[in-house]
């Protein structure tokens, strides 16, 4: 099984952690659209049907990765290893 490049997983749960906050302070129907676009793109990516068990995956996902480069050298700019998910 092919397994997902840890930055586009990265800017897929930044983006789904940034419109589930916009949703949640207004809701407006393009953004209901993309937030449901950006859940199923990381459900399929990860390989699961609920965005529950994706954003579960995805943080093991990056943990690990994280756990493997821990000796690499530091990370460019922003890049804390930190989940982003919400």
């Amino acid at each position: 099984m092919l397994e997902p490049d840890p930055k586009v997983v990265r800017e897929l749960l930044t983006r789904y952690a940034s419109l589930r906050i916009a949703q949640a302070e207004r809701e407006r129907p393009a953004t209901a659209r993309e937030l449901a676009d950006v859940s199923y793109t990381l459900c399929v990516m990860m390989a699961t049907t609920s965005i529950h068990d994706a954003v579960a995956k995805a943080d093991a996902l990056l943990l690990a990765k994280g756990r493997t480069t821990a000796t690499a050298p530091a990370e460019p700019e922003g890049e804390s290893g930190l989940s982003l998910a919400v």
